[in-house]
């Protein structure tokens, strides 16, 4: 089958919907099936089979700043490799975000499925209800990750939703055990809901010979590098590959995910008990997908630092709970294995392609695509000619 998936994100800034796609995108290959991911690339695009659609734009987004590229030419670039790629089918993450996954759906030239990953509230679907609800009109069979991401989208867009839980790459995690270092790892964008802060005030109240591995970064890196700079035990890390973040999860003693909000599934938590770390997470929606606290998780609430630090010290002290935490996440991560995901999507990719596909493009594609890349042009000989 010749599969063609869309990110609406940037495919070289690290996020979670964009690790689904290309994780997906892996599996479903290496069962023999023809794959392309098309989306914006700032810079190289992270895999061979990555067809890069310009550079993205910071974008505000649900409380979020998200790498998109809703400009002109990412339009004309997705528009021309769809008609290129002849895909039997199209897979669509998020996609009613401006961009490419808007552009594909809105210019259908094969049977779409679209994945619904986002949960909480949403500005854009609020205001633009109704023209966003026509549009999702267009896919064929609507996926979402969560009970949360249904939540979402069918209270602004309507329509049935299947739930397929995100998945893992269980062979990229799996390691043979190691020495653990006394260190807690963080991995997430910098900005409130990530709830950084509230971790970084914990430390203050954890012993001395604690460390904190700071990945990533974000809207408050400046800001809460002044306030907590002071403390050497935490290292910044900045932005890291797969294979620092997966080196770092079988280093760590523990993971914490201390969000507030905002999060529709809990694919990070469960990235950290495939790798055998116990988890200590927020007590929020998203994240009840996958932890059961006291199970394969030990859960706070958030917002309280305190909190979060007594329990931080006590998993980081009590060899018996670490141990009990990381046998049963890591049986539980197993459950979510990539591989069986991709079969669940060919499936469905199979029943898309044995409906007749509606709203299907009856526009000339190359006729389409002269008459806005010579506007396009136009219009920008225009904007460099001196006035």
């Amino acid at each position: 089958m010749r599969i063609g998936m869309v990110s609406p994100y940037s495919l070289t800034v690290p996020g979670g919907v964009q690790q689904q796609v290309l994780g997906l995108a892996r599996s479903l290959r290496a069962k023999g099936h023809e794959v392309r991911v098309l989306g914006p690339c700032d810079g190289p695009p992270p895999d061979p089979f990555v067809t890069p659609l310009g550079n993205s734009l910071p974008t505000a987004i649900n409380g979020s700043i998200a790498p998109l590229a809703p400009d002109v030419s990412a339009t004309l670039r997705t528009i021309r490799a769809l008609n290129d790629e002849a895909f039997d089918v199209l897979h669509l993450h998020e996609p009613l975000v401006p961009g490419p996954a808007l552009t594909s759906l809105f210019v259908k030239m094969a049977p779409t499925v679209a994945t619904f990953h986002s949960a909480g509230e949403s500005a854009a679907y609020r205001t633009f209800a109704r023209q966003l609800s026509r549009l999702a009109n267009r896919i064929d069979i609507r996926v979402a990750v969560s009970p949360d991401a249904v939540e979402l989208a069918a209270r602004y867009v309507g329509g049935e939703y299947e739930i397929l839980f995100n998945g893992i790459e269980l062979d990229r995690l799996c390691r043979p055990a190691g020495a653990r270092e006394r260190a807690i790892f963080f991995v997430g964008r910098h900005e409130p809901r990530k709830g950084l802060g509230v971790l970084l005030e914990a430390m203050s109240l954890l012993p001395d010979d604690v460390r904190l591995w700071v990945a990533s970064d974000g809207p408050e890196t400046a800001e809460l590098k002044l306030r907590f700079g002071h403390d050497r035990r935490v290292e910044w890390l900045g932005r890291i590959n797969d294979e620092d973040k997966f080196d770092r999860l079988a280093r760590a003693a523990v993971f914490c995910a201390p969000s507030l909000r905002g999060e529709s599934f809990g694919v990070v938590l469960l990235e950290a008990m495939a790798a055998g770390t116990p988890v200590v997470a927020s007590r929020i929606d998203g994240y009840l997908n996958v932890a059961t606290d006291g199970v394969n998780a030990a859960l706070t609430e958030p917002g309280d630092a305190v909190a979060l630090a007594s329990t931080l010290a006590k998993v980081l002290v009590d060899p018996r709970l670490s141990r009990r935490l990381c046998e049963a996440g890591l049986e539980h991560a197993r459950s979510y294995a990539m591989d069986e995901l991709a079969d669940r999507y060919v499936e469905i990719y199979e029943r898309a392609l044995s409906m007749e596909a509606d709203h299907l493009t009856t526009i000339s594609v190359p006729r389409m695509l002269r008459r806005f890349e010579g506007r396009f042009l136009r219009r920008s000989v225009a904007l460099r000619e001196p006035g």
